[in-house]
């Protein structure tokens, strides 16, 4: 819930040098703006991808407040995040919820950004594992090899989003490794080539370069760094 319609007029003002940088470096960059944002975002783009913060997996409905993949496509946008960690905290996002959120976005050729991450307090009862597995086992549940093309996973540690307490580099590696082992495990070794799996937690321009050195972390999803054009070039700058 960040940035306003000005905002994001600022943001896509400056988007071409962000695209431009990125494509000089073989980078593929995207955004999930607000809501009310996306409408001008699409239109302002600049080649920047555009997700939104989240979707309903049912069509039409009564649900007061939701929206809709249809209102999306309608729009233009690319696809969705699936499962943010605060979605989850605050709105009872389960991991079922996010099977059908992803078996809808599938089905409409939509990206779908699956997060998974465990908290602080799994985390030192060494159980991030287990909570990686059971989220990510459940979010995949009946996708096929075929579906996952349009699948991304990002791997979030609840611990370490919007506190400045990161994950080291060593971890986040770990960490993708393993949800590329559990997609292995549950739908084929050529789809956990193919699927690219992100680190997210306090990602800021001095340190995604270590993070993306790492062999099995393919790229960001970075929160409060990425809110400014400013600081979202100084990212891509440092990759």
């Amino acid at each position: 819930m960040n940035n306003t319609i000005a905002d994001a007029k600022n943001f896509c003002a400056e988007a071409d040098v962000i695209t431009k940088l990125a494509r000089e470096k073989d980078i593929v960059v995207g955004i999930a703006p607000s809501y009310l944002a996306l409408q001008y975002v699409v239109d302002n783009k600049a080649g920047l991808k555009v997700f939104a913060e989240e979707t309903h997996f049912a069509d039409h409905g009564a649900f007061t407040g939701n929206v809709s993949i249809p209102m999306l496509q309608e729009i233009n946008v690319e696809g969705s995040l699936v499962g943010h960690s605060e979605r989850r905290a605050y709105h009872g996002e389960t991991d079922l919820i996010c099977n059908r959120k992803i078996k809808a976005l599938v089905k409409a050729n939509m990206g779908a950004m699956y997060c998974c991450g465990e908290t602080l307090k799994e985390y030192e009862a060494g159980l991030a594992k287990d909570v990686i597995r059971a989220q990510v086992s459940v979010a995949l549940m009946g996708l096929t090899a075929e579906d996952l093309t349009n699948v991304y996973i990002a791997y979030e540690p609840v611990w370490s989003i919007g506190t400045g307490k990161n994950a080291s580099e060593q971890i986040a590696n770990d960490m993708c490794a393993y949800i590329r082992s559990i997609v292995r495990e549950l739908v084929s070794e050529e789809a956990a080539e193919k699927i690219s799996i992100l680190y997210g937690g306090s990602v800021k321009p001095f340190n995604v370069k270590g993070y993306l050195a790492s062999d099995e972390v393919d790229g960001a999803l970075v929160g409060g760094a990425s809110l400014t054009a400013s600081s979202f070039e100084e990212l891509i700058k440092n990759v």
